[in-house]
């Protein structure tokens, strides 16, 4: 939100201490918004007073938003993806459905933040650039989802808790960029911490779950250097174009839904998918949820970063991963072993500490 601009015309009456009254306002004028101002030119400490309860005020709801929509799209997530349905206990295998869903409901909600809360404006950033930025959103997307048929959802979100990996190596190796020290420390515990949480002590018997690599971490890692290369592109969207957020939001999605339906309709998912929601129909109340939940949680992420930092944004959504394990948990049983927990912690220990030391970055001349 752009700052309010004072009154103009204002000046001293020849005699007079206070400024007049300021003249009534004509229409679309915002002057009865502003405060009266000081007489000393100082701030008043009433104003610093509650600006102070406001900022702890906004900080809190921003806190509570991220983690209650993220927090419940995680447990709809495993809910839809990992449930059984009806007497014959179908899966939902259905990730691209699921995903294009989700697409064109962001997409329609970032249109409506951006037709009330903007100011009509320029596009300047190419197409193409979404188009190709949108590809690797999707495939992100789409092996995250899939991943959670082959690995229960802890793994899955300690596996894209690891996105510093591939987005510092990427911006090595095309953005040319040189990082601290701090860095690449706060890389190493993370990566010890998913080593710690993917190894698995060979037992008597040999069983087909005791893999310490498998397809579903094959798909995780997928997801995430498609995830380093689509943060990437939208570093060089708003270094060189200045796109906004919602803008980038909204014309992402808007390609991944192009693309995708093309896909589901090609491939016939799409009718596999109508299908299986009419036989268990309350499977759309979740997919609309899921969805939704996706669309606020990101615009409450772009609220915690426009009013407070990408700092305190990070501390927050890393607080939040966490305790979406913890639930996942203690909801659906996901069994964790001791030396997980002691790598889960290694995780978010990095986490914390990039987001608080290794964001500098240098580009390199």
């Amino acid at each position: 939100m752009r700052p309010l601009l004072p009154v103009a015309g204002e000046r001293e009456r020849p005699g007079s201490v206070l400024p007049p009254p300021p003249p009534p306002p004509g229409p679309g004028s915002v002057s009865l918004l502003l405060p009266p101002p000081p007489l000393s030119g100082k701030p008043s400490a009433a104003g610093s007073m509650d600006t102070v309860p406001s900022d702890r005020l906004r900080l809190i709801f921003c806190f509570l938003a991220v983690f209650v929509c993220y927090f419940y799209y995680g447990i709809l997530q495993e809910s839809i993806t990992r449930s059984k349905y009806g007497d014959q206990e179908e899966s939902f295998v259905y990730a691209k459905s699921l995903v294009f869903v989700q697409c064109v409901i962001n997409a329609i909600f970032a249109k409506l933040i951006i037709q009330l809360f903007e100011k009509p404006s320029i596009e300047r950033t190419p197409h193409w650039l979404y188009a190709v930025c949108s590809m690797s959103y999707l495939g992100a997307m789409v092996s995250s989802n899939s991943a959670l048929q082959y690995v229960n959802y802890p793994t899955q979100v300690l596996g894209k808790s690891c996105k510093p990996i591939p987005v510092m190596l990427l911006g090595v190796i095309i953005g040319r960029k040189r990082y601290p020290l701090a860095k690449y420390l706060c890389v190493l515990l993370i990566v010890l911490g998913v080593a710690l949480f993917m190894y698995k002590p060979k037992k008597g018997t040999d069983s087909a779950n005791d893999h310490i690599f498998g397809f579903g971490e094959m798909l995780l890692l997928a997801s995430l250097t498609l995830d380093g290369m689509t943060g990437v592109a939208q570093e060089h969207m708003r270094a060189n174009f200045q796109t906004g957020s919602n803008q980038m939001m909204l014309n992402i999605n808007v390609w991944s839904s192009l693309f995708l339906g093309i896909g589901v309709l090609f491939t016939g998912e799409i009718w596999e998918f109508l299908n299986f929601t009419e036989r268990h129909p309350s499977i759309l109340y979740k997919i609309l949820l899921f969805s939704l939940t996706s669309a606020l949680g990101q615009s409450f992420i772009f609220m915690t970063v426009v009013y407070f930092g990408p700092l305190t944004c990070s501390i927050i959504t890393t607080t939040r991963k966490f305790f979406t394990i913890l639930g996942s948990v203690l909801i659906f049983g996901n069994p964790i072993s001791s030396l997980q927990w002691a790598g889960t912690v290694l995780v978010f220990l990095g986490l914390g500490l990039d987001a608080k030391y290794g964001k500098t970055t240098k580009k390199n001349k």
